[in-house]
């Protein structure tokens, strides 16, 4: 554990950790569930207290209280808090984390009448993240897919006329709409591969990883599957483009796109209602189209990623729990016209992002809602779950590491897939 990590657990369990109080149920005392999550700021905290404080001012026997943290330190509360016998009732995590959270006996399967409900009302995408081994451990609430998004502006004015469908077409565009000063430093980068953090390296390379119909983790688990004729197209893709100068990695893609400064970057769809906010009247220049695929008429796929609430396996009122996330992610309500979505799928379309409610985000996208989020709608339908095995963050970790060093030159296409698959292989099958 690093020091910040020892830290932050060091005052969790000396001063974070005091029992709050459970209540009996009575009328003078009722049950208080807490719910842990990162909505810790801004507008994300305040969608998630909006339905909350509705449940309280309509439930006299069951409260609802909500604690948050950094998104950077919620597996490690988690965890923490778990092991203090502190753990929150209702827990949003990463589904990345599943897994881990599964094998360390903090989640616990939904009850028979739950898991149906979200294997049938959401894209299998969705449900997948939401599962470990088969088994269902909570409702979707966020579902990310990977699109590209690009700048119209900036592909007009090199005399590109529609976004890329191809990789052929990707680099073609990537090479055409890169520009330099007379001295040979980028003004516009044409594709944004970026190291700025894991989610980004990662995200980017594996939606191409899966648009090629390959996979990061084998179906069992086990081991790596990237070290394949997929994985081996994609790190090569990347690797052109950054030894041509047509991407810079140590840019921080998410102000260089703002700015101008990038044509074209992958990434999920949380980032739409970002740039909305951000961008004032300059977002009128970006667009979202599919991930390319490698040839025309391949089939299309992408990532998807994603959290999810579930309930604590050392709860002491999960029927209680499970009866608040049904209210929350299967009542509906209307929004107009006659149409209804439910709570969580008005919540996250409310701060620009998705649920995997597919009907739910027709319904509402369909009453002025961003177009930029269509493709991500559509992609619900294509998408491949992020691998959440147990040994996942740390595959994910090291995938990253490797990645960064073919872009910057440390490692060949040959050596970077060698490391990954010995090193994943080792974590994937030692956490199991």
């Amino acid at each position: 554990m690093s020091r910040r990590r020892f830290t932050l657990a060091a005052a969790l369990l000396a001063a974070g950790c005091a029992a709050p109080h459970q209540g009996t149920g009575r009328p003078n005392d009722p049950i208080v569930l807490t719910l842990l999550s990162h909505y810790a700021s801004g507008e994300l905290k305040a969608a998630l207290q909006g339905p909350v404080d509705e449940w309280n001012a309509t439930h006299d026997r069951v409260k609802v209280r909500t604690k948050a943290v950094e998104f950077n330190d919620l597996l490690t509360t988690f965890m923490v808090r778990q092991a203090a016998g502190q753990g929150a009732d209702i827990l949003q995590p990463y589904c990345l984390w599943n897994g881990q959270l599964v094998r360390a006996g903090v989640l616990r399967p939904a009850p028979p009448e739950d898991a149906a409900e979200i294997t049938r009302g959401y894209g299998a995408a969705a449900a997948g993240s939401a599962s470990v081994g088969g088994k269902v451990y909570g409702y979707p609430t966020e579902a990310q897919t990977y699109a590209l998004y690009y700048n119209k502006r900036l592909l007009r004015e090199s005399g590109v006329t529609h976004p890329p469908r191809t990789w052929r077409e990707l680099e073609d565009t990537a090479y055409r709409t890169t520009r330099r000063d007379r001295y040979g430093n980028t003004l516009v980068q044409g594709f944004g591969l970026s190291t700025y953090d894991e989610s980004t390296t990662v995200g980017q390379t594996l939606a191409l990883l899966n648009a090629a119909g390959g996979t990061f983790v084998s179906g069992d688990g086990r081991r790596t599957a990237i070290d394949s004729a997929a994985g081996r197209a994609v790190l090569d893709l990347e690797r052109r483009l950054v030894s041509s100068g047509a991407s810079e990695p140590g840019v921080n893609v998410y102000k260089a796109f703002q700015s101008g400064q990038v044509a074209m970057v992958i990434s999920a769809g949380w980032w739409t209602g970002s740039l909305k906010a951000q961008m004032g009247d300059a977002y009128r220049d970006v667009a979202v189209a599919p991930v390319p695929v490698p040839e025309l008429g391949a089939k299309p796929a992408t990532l998807a990623t994603g959290f999810m609430l579930g309930v604590n396996a050392s709860s002491q009122h999960p029927r209680e729990a499970w009866e608040f996330l049904r209210w929350l992610n299967t009542d509906r309500v209307g929004v107009g016209k006659g149409a209804t979505v439910t709570r969580m799928s008005a919540l996250q379309v409310s701060v620009g992002s998705l649920t995997g409610r597919a009907d739910d985000m027709r319904t509402l996208l369909g009453k002025g809602g961003d177009p930029n989020l269509r493709p991500f709608l559509d992609a619900l339908g294509y998408a491949v779950p992020e691998p959440n095995v147990p040994g996942a963050q740390q595959a994910k970790s090291l995938l990253r590491k490797n990645v960064e060093a073919l872009w910057t030159g440390q490692q060949s296409v040959d050596e970077s897939l060698r490391t990954i698959r010995r090193q994943v292989d080792r974590e994937v099958s030692r956490s199991w």
